[in-house]
């Protein structure tokens, strides 16, 4: 059929507009579409941050503040004091940050016409370095810079097997960034290609019908409806990786502080 040989085609110029291209052409060269969205995404965000704390008051009152509140409240209690422990209200701040960030986002991103900043890997990059540094200062002030490195090795482990474990959790330790980068990149990246690649296949059997209502074209457009009625459903599961994502990725960085504050393995 015309539409699965148009398909190739079409998926290629998707994939492309997914590329870092200028917002406004060669008027503003660095703006790209990512960067632009997540300027969006930054001011939506403050938006909703300042808007809850102008409605904070001891019972949360509408929709917005039990949403906010029982959100909040999931941070800190199932992402923070279980995993972190006793000192997990000075990490509260950044990790709740980390998570809003991250999230705001992501549901940006899955508005047609508009792209995720959490979708480019210099985006998720960035993220996972500003995590990893937090954490690494984390087990610098806790244990000290020679302390915290010793802390790498397991307790009763005799030399050189020792050794040879410090190395491994070293490695480790430095691919916890690539990770947390890719990990985020890959799943919001794959997602949206997805949900394009159905939306598109809706387009090209739908078009023909649009141009000229025939009986032909009517039973040509049939296989539109079922693959709209399964964009519907990927487009259900993509605002769901959305919040996932935004959970993995802030519950990891809490597992990393938790293991820089302690005393070793």
């Amino acid at each position: 059929m015309e539409a699965f040989d148009r398909l190739p085609d079409e998926i290629n110029h998707l994939v492309s507009e997914f590329s870092s291209i200028p917002v406004f052409g060669t008027l503003m060269a660095g703006l790209t579409q990512y960067t632009f969205w997540l300027v969006v995404s930054s001011i939506v965000l403050l938006i909703v941050v300042f808007a809850y704390v102008r409605r904070l008051s001891l019972v949360p009152h509408g929709i917005f503040s039990n949403v906010m509140e029982t959100a909040i409240n999931f941070i800190s209690n199932d992402m923070c004091q279980q995993i972190i422990g006793p000192t997990w209200k000075k990490h509260f701040p950044f990790l709740a940050s980390v998570f809003f960030f991250i999230l705001v986002n992501n549901l940006i991103g899955v508005i047609p016409g508009m792209k995720p900043g959490s979708g480019t890997i210099s985006t998720t990059a960035a993220l996972a370095l500003v995590a990893f540094i937090y954490f690494i200062a984390v087990g610098i002030k806790q244990h000290g810079a020679i302390g915290y490195a010793k802390s790498l090795a397991p307790k009763g482990v005799s030399f050189p097997l020792n050794v040879l474990i410090w190395l491994i959790e070293l490695i480790s330790l430095l691919l916890r960034p690539i990770t947390l980068a890719v990990r985020l990149f890959c799943n919001m990246f794959a997602g949206h290609i997805v949900m394009g690649s159905f939306a598109l296949m809706v387009t090209l059997f739908a078009e023909p019908l649009l141009q000229e209502v025939t009986a032909s074209n009517i039973l040509g457009a049939l296989p539109a409806v079922a693959f709209a009625g399964i964009l519907l459903v990927i487009y259900a599961i993509e605002i769901f990786v959305a919040c996932v994502q935004a959970y993995v990725f802030a519950v990891l960085v809490a597992v990393y502080i938790q293991g820089a504050e302690a005393e070793g393995h």
